[in-house]
């Protein structure tokens, strides 16, 4: 599975845009100065007409993006000296949205730390600001900071929605700490759970992903089946596949691939080859020959040396003999080696094609290259002997015998031959004689009728 090394910054403009403070909502009202520190601390909490004013013009220009002028505006009206730290938050607040609006994460970050350092600065805008902060801090790469400011978050929000914990995995998947990554993704799961509320698609990515960093494969399989399950896709199975595969259960491989291929998703020479080889393994070997007869009719497999001899190999298996016939002659054209030749051969013998038999075996011996040179003579020996080739087939016979393990096999052949060409020679005696009997008694019957 890949990740962008980059966390979409797409992403963080559509969590920002719920989370920065919009300027118009901020209070109005001038504060009235009491003597008791009760009426002080509400003072503090209000903006002035004149701050109020001053934003509510500068959000103007931010709406019709002039953002330079309401930078300007807003950087004038920054005055620690003149505004109470509540106004100062406020003008912070909406100078760090400016920033942000003008692509300017840098200052926006570093707007956004002077807001976190006014000491009064109400809770809400506390977490609100880190949040943001950490978002951006992901935007621009720093990853270490931006974990450290979530933390720190996590720590202010009692009641965490799941999208944050999705937040600091993607963090973490960029620090390269995979391990570290399920814990918050679960997290996300859980809080989701308990919610009611749906659990994406791309959390579960993010879990298998973090699984099969750490060789869980037993966890990727299962997620897996739940992708699958609501989302189903080629990846998805492939994925699955290869879980099998890690966990050594081949005899499911199977199954992943074939539902793949039944809902059209495979597409690659390398997939379908694949398909056909499982399908083998299966011992579904009719499948398999079909499924490469297809797509290499269709041009979709590739018509090579490989390609052939597995279709060869696959209607042979399936007892489909003479549609491998084709396939292997494909086959040993291509092939510098006689290897192929001499399965043709071999195929030839099965159905009875004696004399492509032999053409085929002696272009095998010719080629050579072969694992059990010996096995071709004894082919060709057989064909031969179908042929009546009687001394011909003794003299491959013979060739094969050179080898021990086939001395015996080569032998018995010679002795059949042996004995055949005794009967024949019997048999053909026999007819001699009878001939020769027949054509006295019928020289005597012409003489006596003559006398």
């Amino acid at each position: 599975m890949n990740f962008c090394n980059r966390i979409s910054r797409k992403l963080f403009i559509l969590l920002l845009a719920g989370l920065l403070v919009n300027a118009s909502a901020l209070a109005q009202g001038s504060g009235q100065a009491d003597k008791d520190d009760k009426t002080k601390t509400k003072q503090a909490q209000a903006v002035s007409k004149e701050v109020y004013e001053k934003i509510s013009e500068a959000q103007e220009m931010v709406d019709a993006k002039q953002y330079q002028p309401a930078l300007r505006l807003l950087n004038n009206l920054y005055n620690p000296d003149k505004l109470t730290e509540y106004e100062q938050a406020n003008v912070l607040n909406y100078l760090g949205y400016v920033h942000y609006n003008m692509d300017n994460m840098k200052d926006a970050i570093a707007t956004y730390k002077r807001l976190l350092a006014i000491p009064s600065l109400e809770p809400q805008m506390a977490k609100q600001t880190t949040f943001t902060m950490a978002q951006l801090l992901t935007v621009e790469d720093r990853y270490q900071e931006a974990l450290t400011t979530l933390d720190k978050w996590f720590t202010l929000e009692l009641n965490p929605a799941p999208e944050p914990f999705i937040l600091k995995a993607q963090i973490l998947y960029n620090l390269n700490r995979f391990q570290a990554m399920i814990q918050p993704i679960e997290n996300a799961m859980q809080v989701a759970e308990k919610r009611g509320t749906e659990k994406k698609e791309d959390w579960y990515a993010l879990l298998n992903f973090a699984y099969f960093s750490t060789e869980n494969y037993a966890k990727v399989r299962d997620i897996q089946m739940v992708l699958l399950q609501n989302w189903p896709k080629k990846r998805y199975w492939m994925s699955l596949a290869g879980a099998f595969t890690e966990l050594g259960q081949d005899e499911k491989l199977i199954y992943a691939y074939d539902a793949a291929y039944t809902q059209g998703m495979l597409e690659k020479e390398s997939e379908f080859v694949t398909m056909a080889q499982l399908y083998l393994q299966a011992e579904v070997p009719y499948k398999a020959a079909k499924l490469m007869q297809e797509k290499i009719d269709a041009g979709i497999v590739k018509k090579s040396e490989k390609n052939y001899r597995l279709l060869s190999q696959s209607w042979m298996l399936a007892m489909e003999d003479e549609k491998a016939i084709p396939a292997l002659i494909a086959a040993a054209k291509l092939a510098s080696h006689g290897e192929l030749d001499a399965r043709l051969a071999n195929t030839y013998l099965n159905v009875g094609d004696y004399d492509n038999c032999v053409t085929a075996a002696r272009n095998a011996a010719r080629k050579g290259d072969l694992k059990s040179p010996d096995n071709i003579q004894i082919s060709l020996g057989m064909c031969l002997y179908n042929q009546r080739k009687y001394s011909e087939a003794k003299a491959a016979f013979n060739q094969a015998a050179k080898v021990p393990r086939s001395q015996r096999t080569s032998n018995q052949w010679i002795r059949v031959i042996d004995a055949e060409v005794e009967r024949n020679r019997q048999i053909r005696l026999a007819e001699e004689a009878a001939q020769k009997k027949r054509k006295e008694i019928d020289e005597r019957r012409a003489n006596s009728g003559r006398a």
